[in-house]
């Protein structure tokens, strides 16, 4: 039988009261390459145990709670003396290859961390789904396992992280090309709005980094959280400029496109439905009855209802007229379904047509339906449930500065007229929002 390793500041709940909290577990050896940890938090710590490899990495796993509050009970509060016989229970199965890992698997790495997160996203574990698992994908591919993944876990540094963070920042965007082709490289972002975009998407991509490493130190594959707890993101740089249409833009807009595709764009203004969204959407989705449209695969992976107007009501009555319910609602003129990327250049085309400029995204058709609403004093907790947001959060970044409110009215009633303007009886012929 082994011999229990004493230790003045952890053998009992008294001395290890005495501990300051922290991450960092405290370790003590119980056998060479071999040691037992306790980590504090603020309601009490858990205990670690740590095996060093031969390549000098470690791995790591948690064995349970301390009995710092409760009794110890051997199976998930654990005195330190239980703690030990239940590492070195471990340690043996990882000699025998019953830990599901073996002496010589080599150490867990940040590619490790990335696979893990995206099983536990894929089987439903971490919140999220649909699109969101395959930008999360694209994120990891593109940005994170290039530059990181091949890096232990326990080797990662703060240092290191921030400078991946601030170079991700400073490099330019990625243009997309089609299957075997070489993307056009862009230049660097140098103007404000470019760097400002850059930025949000280095905390986007670092938000990823970050929620697989958290995994994987809460699953006991980490000792510590340190070095990206550290790492913070860039600050006011997610503030969206959202742009929309007004009504003159979007007739002169529908007006401008071919026939197949001026149905799309007519149902993005009337629904505020994603592109993909509405490619996907069959006869049987609109119920003419309820006046809503059934969305069954949205970005976050939900199905919604979204409310139809009468004028919307109208347009999907015509659209899904003598159509069998399986049938797609919107197809192109071959009859053929619109594909994944088949939307941006009719819309450019139809934009320049239409002497909209720049030209417009998809998406902005989206936030034109949104824009308009939260103008005409709808609450945004409503905007939410229309656009499928999950909260409010998203629809006041995008809208809550259309809304009407008790700030900008008081101002516009109680701000005197300075004259300091000359009246002119030019007017321009259209106003942007």
């Amino acid at each position: 039988m082994a011999r229990r390793v004493k230790d003045a500041n952890l053998d009992t709940r008294a001395a290890r009261s005495r501990l300051k909290p922290r991450h960092e577990p405290y370790w003590r050896a119980i056998e060479p390459g071999r040691s037992i940890g306790y980590r504090k938090g603020d309601r009490g710590g858990v205990w670690k145990a740590r095996l060093m490899r031969d390549d000098a990495s470690y791995v790591f796993k948690t064995l349970g709670r301390a009995d710092d509050m409760l009794d110890a009970d051997g199976a998930e509060i654990l005195s330190f003396s239980q703690a030990q016989a239940k590492a070195r229970e471990w340690f043996a199965a990882v000699a025998r290859g019953d830990a599901g890992l073996s002496a010589d698997a080599g150490p867990y790495t940040v590619g490790h961390a990335l696979d893990d997160y995206l099983a536990a996203y894929k089987a439903g574990g971490t919140k999220g789904g649909g699109r969101a698992l395959a930008d999360t994908r694209r994120a990891i591919e593109a940005h994170i396992r290039p530059a990181l993944g091949a890096i232990p876990c326990d080797r990662l540094t703060t240092a290191r992280i921030e400078k991946w963070f601030h170079d991700l920042a400073a490099s330019p965007a990625r243009r997309r090309a089609r299957p075997g082709k070489q993307p056009k490289p862009r230049p660097a972002p140098t103007d404000p709005d470019a760097l400002r975009r850059r930025r949000a998407t280095a905390n986007r991509v670092l938000t990823v980094l970050k929620a697989a490493l958290n995994r994987a130190w809460r699953a006991g594959r980490v000792p510590s959280d340190a070095a990206w707890r550290k790492v913070a993101p860039f600050h006011h740089v997610d503030t969206p400029v959202v742009r929309y249409l007004t009504e003159a833009e979007s007739a002169r807009l529908v007006n401008a496109c071919p026939e197949d595709f001026r149905q799309l764009v007519r149902a993005a203004l009337l629904t505020g439905c994603r592109y993909g969204e509405l490619v996907r959407l069959r006869a049987a989705d609109f119920n003419p009855d309820a006046g809503t449209l059934a969305v069954r695969q949205s970005k976050s992976g939900k199905a919604r209802h979204v409310i139809l107007t009468d004028e919307a009501r109208t347009f999907f009555e015509d659209a899904t007229a003598g159509r069998d319910g399986h049938e797609l609602v919107f197809k192109r003129a071959d009859g053929e379904p619109w594909g994944k990327s088949h939307q941006q250049r009719p819309l450019t085309a139809a934009c320049e047509r239409a002497k909209i400029s720049p030209p417009i995204s998809f998406h902005v058709l989206r936030h034109t339906h949104g824009s308009i609403l939260a103008m005409r004093g709808v609450p945004l907790p409503v905007i939410a449930k229309q656009l499928g947001h999950s909260d409010t959060r998203m629809t006041e970044r995008h809208y809550a500065h259309l809304a009407p409110s008790y700030v900008a009215e008081t101002i516009r009633a109680s701000f005197p007229k300075l004259g300091i303007v000359e009246p002119s009886n030019v007017r321009p012929l259209s106003k942007r929002p």
